[in-house]
């Protein structure tokens, strides 16, 4: 068969690996509404808010400011930006 028939069959007809990605480890069990694949800006949106979270979370318990700059090689200002947005 030719090589460019096979890439345009459609996925039930080929063998596909599943192997998931950074955030889910299927694509078939994936809970994002679009592939981040096919929106790279969103893989970097879903880790920065993990990231966030987990300053926020270290912040209440009682983690300083100059720790979480350390802990996540983040600048002054971002670590307030995004205790403010907690706030908000």
């Amino acid at each position: 068969m030719d090589k460019n028939v096979c890439d345009d069959l459609p996925p039930e007809f080929c063998q596909y690996r599943d192997e998931g990605c950074d955030v889910e480890p299927s694509c078939l069990a994936c809970q994002l509404p679009r592939c981040i694949h096919d929106e790279p800006s969103q893989s970097r949106r879903l880790k920065h808010r993990q990231r966030d979270n987990e300053i926020r979370r270290a912040y209440r318990q009682g983690s300083p400011i100059p720790g979480l700059i350390q802990r996540f090689h983040i600048s002054r200002r971002t670590v307030y930006r995004i205790l403010q947005r907690s706030k908000e």
